[in-house]
C-alpha cells in the first residue's frame, strides 16, 4: 500500500533524466541509447503487451504486436514528434498504441510485422504466464493497463530500496522492514521483528520511519521520470494511489 503521508516528501528529481529522454536516446543506435531502449521495454513491455491481449488479440498476435509498435514507435519519423513537454509519458504510449493497433487494424494484409528488427527478447518475461494472473471480468484494457503499471513502477522502487539498503550492509533489515512498507505487517510486533534483528523497539520504529521516507522519495523520483514538469508529479501520485487502492 502506497502511504498518502508519502504525498508531503520534496520532489528531489532535478527532471533532466526521464522516459522522454530516454526514447529520444533510444533512437541514435548507441549503445547509450540500446540501454534506454531497454531500460523502456522493461517499464512498459508487459502493461502494454496485457492492454492488447486485453482489446482481444491471442497471445502470439500480441506479442508481436507489442514488439512492432516499439519498432515503429522508435522509428526516427516517430521520434521527430516526440517533445519532453507532451505530459505524462504513460498516457502519450498509450495513446500512441492504440493509434498503432488502429492502423494495424487496417492494414493487417499489407505490411508484415517486425520488419527483421529485433528490438528486446520479449520472452523473457513470460507475458502470458502473467497474463492468466490477471482478474477475469469487465476490467477495460485502459485500467489493466494502469494496473500493470503502477505495480511495475513500485516493484522497481522496492528493488531500488533493497539495492540501497544492500549496499549499505542492511539486507536482513530490509527482508525484515519492507512488509512495513505496504500493509502486509499488520499485527507484527515491532518488538519482535527488533529481536530478530538486535534492536531495540524505538529502534525498528525509526527503523521504518526511515524507511517509508526513503520510499516516498523513491516513488516521487519514478514518478518524475515519467512527467514533463514538476506540476504533473502529485497529480500522477494521486492517480498512483487510487490504482494500487482499487
Amino acid at each position: 500500500m502506497l502511504r498518502r503521508e508519502q504525498e508531503s516528501s520534496p520532489p528531489p528529481h532535478d527532471f533532466r533524466t526521464t522516459h522522454w529522454s530516454m526514447v529520444l536516446e533510444a533512437g541514435t543506435g548507441t549503445e547509450g541509447g540500446r540501454t534506454a531502449l531497454e531500460t523502456l521495454c522493461r517499464n512498459y513491455w508487459y502493461p502494454l503487451y496485457a492492454f492488447v491481449r486485453r482489446s482481444g488479440y491471442g497471445p502470439d498476435e500480441s506479442g508481436d504486436l507489442t514488439q512492432e509498435f516499439f519498432a515503429r514507435f522508435l522509428e526516427s519519423d516517430s521520434l521527430g514528434g516526440v517533445h519532453p513537454d507532451r505530459g505524462r509519458f504513460r498516457s502519450y504510449l498509450l495513446a500512441a498504441l492504440k493509434n498503432f493497433l488502429a492502423k494495424e487494424w487496417r492494414d493487417a494484409n499489407r505490411l508484415k510485422r517486425g520488419g527483421g528488427k529485433e528490438i528486446i527478447a520479449w520472452d523473457q518475461f513470460d507475458p502470458e504466464e502473467r497474463y492468466h494472473l490477471e482478474p477475469v471480468g469487465d476490467v477495460s484494457p485502459e485500467v489493466l493497463f494502469d494496473r500493470r503499471w503502477a505495480h511495475l513502477l513500485v516493484a522497481r522502487v522496492l528493488e531500488r530500496l533493497e539495492a540501497e539498503l544492500v549496499r549499505e550492509g542492511f539486507a536482513e533489515r530490509f527482508q525484515m522492514l519492507a512488509p512495513f512498507l505496504q500493509g502486509a505487517a499488520e499485527g507484527l510486533p515491532y518488538v519482535e521483528v527488533g529481536a530478530r534483528l538486535g534492536l531495540s523497539e524505538a529502534a525498528v520504529k525509526v527503523a521504518v520511519f526511515r524507511l517509508r521516507r526513503r520510499y516516498g522519495e523513491l516513488i516521487r523520483e519514478e514518478i518524475a521520470a515519467t512527467v514533463s514538469s514538476p506540476d504533473e508529479v502529485q497529480a500522477e501520485l494521486h492517480h498512483l494511489i487510487e490504482i494500487l487502492a482499487g
